[in-house]
């Protein structure tokens, strides 16, 4: 029986109705935001003298990119403004799936060199090495990306 019930739901996750389904429920789900449902994807490398944090942010401007390091933690907010061009004239609007509004993400990444932790950011991809500490921490430092 209940392997009955599970294959009557799989509808939902087949690639040709789950995108159907998929935005069926969107507007009914309390935690959706403006900015869609993403969530700023990470991988943190751990080497010898680094720990080094890529980031996908794509179609973000880079002045809309905010880094901080503070207590052990980086933390990364990016915002993406409302669209003005996806009206005509007359204000039609046949179609809206571009996402905007706010993000932001925090890593505790502990043993940091505070003041010489790097950034950059390169076809939607934003990079941040955090050199690991050889003395004592400093209580915050604010992060430039180039």
């Amino acid at each position: 029986m209940a392997n009955n019930l599970s294959r009557r739901n799989d509808w939902l996750t087949d690639p040709v109705f789950g995108d159907m389904g998929r935005r069926f429920f969107d507007g009914f789900l309390p935690t959706q935001n403006p900015i869609g449902d993403r969530v700023l994807k990470t991988d943190i490398k751990d080497t010898d003298k680094a720990y080094i944090a890529k980031v996908d942010v794509p179609g973000i401007d880079k002045k809309d990119i905010q880094l901080n390091y503070q207590d052990n933690v980086l933390s990364i907010s990016v915002k993406k403004d409302d669209f003005t061009d996806h009206e005509d004239e007359e204000g039609n609007l046949l179609m809206s799936e571009r996402n905007y509004g706010r993000m932001s993400r925090s890593y505790r990444i502990p043993n940091v060199d505070e003041g010489a932790i790097t950034a950059a950011y390169d076809a939607g991809v934003l990079t941040v090495t955090l050199p690991k500490l050889t003395g004592k921490p400093e209580s915050t430092h604010q992060i430039d990306i180039n």
